[in-house]
Formats: structure tokens, C-alpha cells, sequence
């Protein structure tokens, strides 16, 4: 089981899904326009969408709140990342973090026992916002 960083610290998810059986894979074309999909990538596809209900919503929740961070993150370091040739897209980091605090804020006691570490984050990615500024 893998981790994920927080300000507050490595975060360890609960147990993740059941695997599994990996699905036989199709020689059909993609799908697209003009072609439906098989009744393989149909159930393929339905497969996913029931191993996402063994995971709790509040788990989703934390981990989109947490790309929302990782995103932010990405523009505010965009010189370092390109060698200094392009400056932190201000504008993009403030959308990312502005989403996270809708999350975050939003949904306050209802994070249950991750509220701490998200507020945590989005406090360390505001700090990280005002010095790119």
C-alpha cells in the first residue's frame, strides 16, 4: 500500500479495494465515433465503477482535495520545474487552491478525521501562494 505526502506528514490510506482479475483485453478499435463499445469494455467499465464504491467517499474526497494541493503546487513551482525559463502560473495555482478551500471549507466537520491534515495542507499551500507573490 502506497502513502502520500502531507505538510502534516505521510499519509496512510485505508486498506485499498479487492484487486481485480485483470479484464481480457480487446482487439476491437477504441471507441469513437461510429463504433460502440463491446459488451467486454462494457462490463470492463462497469467492474471499475463497482471497485470505486468499495472505497469510502470521505477517501475520494481527501484525494482529489489533495491533487487539487499537488496542482497548485505544480504551477507555484513552475520556473524551478523548467529551469527557470517560466515563471509561476499565479493564476492557475490560485484556481487549484481556491477549489481545495471549496472542499475543505465547504465541507468542514465532515472530513471527520482528515479535516486536520487537509486544513493543514491548504494552509501550507496559501503560505507557499503569498511568497511565489
Amino acid at each position: 500500500m502506497s502513502t502520500i505526502w502531507t505538510p502534516s506528514g505521510e499519509y496512510v490510506p485505508r486498506q485499498e479495494p479487492p484487486e481485480h482479475p485483470a479484464e481480457p483485453t480487446s482487439t476491437a478499435p477504441p471507441p469513437g465515433p461510429g463504433r460502440e463499445p463491446t459488451a467486454e469494455e462494457m462490463e470492463a467499465a462497469l467492474a471499475a465503477a463497482r471497485a470505486a464504491l468499495d472505497t469510502p467517499v470521505i477517501e475520494h474526497i481527501g484525494g482529489h482535495a489533495m491533487a487539487l494541493f499537488e496542482l497548485a503546487w505544480l504551477h507555484l513551482q513552475r520556473e524551478a520545474a523548467t529551469g527557470g525559463t517560466e515563471k509561476p502560473d499565479l493564476a492557475e495555482a490560485s484556481l487549484a487552491i481556491d477549489a481545495m478551500a471549496a472542499l475543505v471549507e465547504g465541507l468542514g466537520d465532515r472530513l471527520g478525521q482528515y479535516r486536520a491534515t487537509l486544513e493543514d495542507a491548504l494552509n501550507q499551500i496559501r503560505m507557499a501562494f503569498v511568497q511565489a507573490s
